[in-house]
């Protein structure tokens, strides 16, 4: 167990993802720079309960993700924007209040050890249905290009599917939460058959209600 700055946001980070933060609030300001003094990430948690700007720290979801700071550009008025990666799952053990941010012990939360030939055959079955929703996006004009080819780690291929596909914050958080690597990738691969079923209605006029996050 662990102590762990804790940034409670609308958002599921997951591991190997990439996120920008606008920071501009005194209290994670202030947080950040605790981090890079003493190098070291803090956490990306889902809102369960509360507000993500002002006013108290928000009451988190248990399971989130650390979130390495990879680079900083500072604005003005003391405010930054910083890319982040997430990098490992943490199950959060207790919460504490005594610091201007919100601070959780934490345990980390690593990935069961399954069957690795259930593993790679769920994400084979996973990767055309991430593919083929990526290529009905740029088809729509909703992204230029296509990515790279997805990552050949089960893992990894995973987070991106998770990442990617447009949910809301709570279906990603109960993606996040599943603690086996096959769970995770038969329920993905549900949601994209269904997200795929819902591109193929879209009438070309509404291809603005999508977008890759």
């Amino acid at each position: 167990m662990y102590e762990l700055p804790l940034f409670p946001l609308n958002l599921v980070l997951f591991p190997g993802m990439p996120l920008p933060l606008h920071i501009f609030e005194e209290r994670y300001k202030q947080m950040v720079a605790d981090c890079l003094r003493d190098d070291r990430p803090f956490g990306v948690v889902l809102i369960a309960e509360g507000r993500a700007e002002g006013g108290p720290p928000a009451r988190p979801h248990a399971i989130g993700c650390t979130a390495e700071i990879a680079q900083v550009q500072p604005l003005d008025d003391g405010r930054m924007i910083l890319m982040t990666v997430g990098r490992e799952r943490f199950r959060i053990v207790r919460l504490r209040h005594d610091r201007p941010y919100l601070v959780g012990m934490v345990e980390p939360a690593p990935l069961l050890d399954e069957d690795r030939a259930r593993v790679a055959e769920g994400a084979a079955r996973l990767e055309p249905l991430v593919m083929a929703y990526l290529q009905k996006l740029v088809s729509m004009g909703n992204l230029d290009t296509m990515p790279d080819d997805p990552p050949d780690d089960p893992a990894s291929l995973a987070y991106l599917g998770a990442a990617l596909i447009q949910l809301p914050p709570e279906e990603k958080q109960d993606l996040l939460a599943l603690d086996r690597l096959t769970e995770l990738s038969a329920a993905l691969r549900r949601a994209y058959r269904g997200e795929l079923a819902l591109l193929r209605t879209v009438p070309a006029q509404d291809i603005g209600l999508f977008s890759v996050n």
